[in-house]
């Protein structure tokens, strides 16, 4: 038998916390949810506690947070105001406690749940705030917030997916660099001294070479501060639309395929789970263009909406804009001749989304030697031309 630790809730608003002995947790969990209480969240006694660190929750943990929580007290009967009131009081972060409070005072004041969510676009996406208005309209606030839910929970997954893919390759770069940058400002020095103080003619690749180091050791604060200038003015540079573009296009020679799989996950997961949650198809694909992040695609998709409007379907207009690899056209073609486009677009994300880590995983692995020979040829050429200068000095008469 196990002890594990909860939290839950009653009809009336209360929040409790205990502690309960089963066999297992799903067990306990129903147990506890036969007592009559709201169970918000159960862990194993004796688990080690999250570790306390400098940083506090990403905004996308705790929207995640909250909406399952609203979507476990709206889905066990309690009404929204109370059900935010709830998690006004056993959220964590001291932020999303003030959104909340703030929701329910809107609320309160005669806005709807939407509207609220609306004066806060830094933690609301708009997908987010269109979900919820359609679950209002349509008086399944409940259950759309568990296909939000589940929207949210894929997004993170596959977001922490792209993020530890990247680690190895980030740190194999800073390593490398740090292991180069020594040997041009620590290393090299030392050898110049002696070169300069036997007066040796130094092979080309040498005096290049002992040349950069001096230049990087005299004028470091010009080289940062052009550095600092330059990242300035390419960001602002990425900032209007053809620099975007252009970047964009670029990513996308490099990086295709992955790029592609990553946009196409991502637009079909968006627009399926709108068109389920009862978003009508032209302001259902209007939020999803936006959540395309390449701008190459983005805009090609937004050819999309005028061809719905003309009635011509979504299959059609989306092989002509070009954008979506043709598996998942047939895809979408299938459940658009079937009714259930809005189930085969969550299809379509998903068998995407598990190829997404597959090319991940290649691009990776094509990455990682590119890297390493990239940095082996430097740190080469820096070693080949000291020795080099090193020979031309064992020919110095004495």
């Amino acid at each position: 038998m196990a002890i594990f630790s909860y939290r839950a809730a009653s009809t009336d608003g209360a929040v409790a916390e205990g502690v309960i002995e089963a066999a297992d947790e799903k067990a306990a969990v129903e147990r506890i949810k036969n007592s009559g209480v709201i169970l918000l969240k159960i862990t194993t006694q004796g688990e080690a506690p999250p570790k306390k660190t400098l940083f506090t929750k990403s905004s996308g943990e705790a929207l995640l947070t909250l909406t399952t929580e609203l979507s476990i007290l709206l889905a066990a009967g309690l009404p929204l105001d109370r059900s935010l009131n709830i998690l006004s009081q056993i959220s964590e972060g001291t932020e999303i406690k003030g959104i909340i409070k703030a929701i329910l005072k809107s609320i309160r004041e005669g806005s709807s749940f939407s509207e609220a969510l609306q004066k806060h676009p830094k933690t609301f996406p708009r997908i987010y705030v269109n979900i919820v208005k359609a679950g209002e309209t349509g008086g399944v606030l409940d259950v759309v917030l568990d296909k939000l839910n589940e929207f949210l929970e894929t997004s993170k997954e596959l977001k922490e997916h792209v993020i530890s893919s990247m680690i190895y390759p980030v740190i194999l770069l800073a390593t490398g660099g740090m292991s180069i940058l020594i040997l041009l400002t620590f290393m090299l020095p030392k050898f110049s001294k002696i070169f300069s103080e036997l007066g040796a003619s130094l092979p080309l690749s040498t005096q290049i070479l002992l040349a950069f180091s001096n230049a990087i050791r005299t004028y470091w604060w010009f080289l940062l501060l052009s550095a600092v200038i330059g990242v300035i003015a390419f960001k602002k540079y990425l900032n209007t639309d053809a620099g975007r573009y252009k970047f964009d296009s670029l990513k996308l020679r490099i990086m295709g395929d992955v790029i592609r799989k990553l946009e196409t996950a991502r637009f079909c997961r968006t627009l399926g789970t709108l068109l389920k949650s009862g978003v009508p198809m032209l302001q259902a694909l209007n939020n999803a263009k936006d959540v395309v992040n390449n701008q190459v695609l983005a805009s090609a998709i937004a050819s999309v909406s005028r061809g719905v409007k003309e009635g011509k379907g979504i299959t059609f207009p989306l092989t002509e804009a070009g954008v979506l690899p043709p598996l998942a056209l047939s895809m979408i073609q299938v459940g658009e001749e079937t009714g259930q486009l809005d189930n085969m677009l969550i299809t379509v994300a998903s068998t995407y989304e598990k190829n997404l880590k597959t090319a991940i995983k290649r691009f990776i692995s094509l990455l990682e030697p590119a890297m390493i020979l990239v940095m082996g040829l430097i740190i080469g050429f820096i070693v080949l031309s000291m020795l080099m200068g090193i020979f031309t000095i064992s020919e110095v008469p004495f």
